[in-house]
């Protein structure tokens, strides 16, 4: 299976393969998400070590459970042959409604096909009041003329 854009990334083609994850991570469908890794896909999520498709969609599902109403926007930081790296911060709130911003890097390792085999990501969360929310687009991905991170002062 091919997930274009394929590496040696360009910095086009680096900035569509961030949108796309964005995109996909915005819909919140763990079997959406997962398809973009390797099968043997190996992951570094905060302190959550993870290998291979079946254990990213559980906890992408997990995650999702726990983190309602969430809103993503990814940042390309840097790119080098098949390796990409992002910032990016997400809005989203528990079931107690207290929101939260999450801030973070993730560093990515791409296969010739364009599926990603390795994801080390470095996330923190700080709480935030509802009216410092900054992410109020309706569920799904974030439209076309809504202010990048820099454009935020993330």
């Amino acid at each position: 299976m091919s997930r274009p854009p394929l590496p040696p990334f360009t910095l086009e083609t680096a900035v569509q393969k961030v949108r796309m994850a964005e995109d996909a991570w915005n819909s919140r469908d763990p079997a959406r998400v997962a398809l973009a890794y390797t099968p043997d896909s190996s992951w570094r999520n905060r302190a959550e070590f993870l290998q291979g498709r079946a254990a990213i969609e559980a906890f992408l599902r997990r995650k999702w459970a726990r983190e309602l109403d969430y809103r993503l926007i990814k940042e390309l930081w840097a790119f080098r042959e098949g390796r990409i790296a992002v910032r990016f911060a997400y809005e989203w709130h528990d079931d107690s409604g207290q929101w939260f911003r999450s801030y973070g890097n993730e560093n990515w390792e791409f296969d010739a096909e364009g599926l990603m085999q390795r994801r080390i990501a470095s996330i923190n969360d700080a709480p935030i009041a509802p009216g410092e929310r900054k992410y109020h687009w309706p569920a799904g991905p974030r439209p076309a003329d809504h202010p990048a991170l820099g454009e935020l002062g993330f």
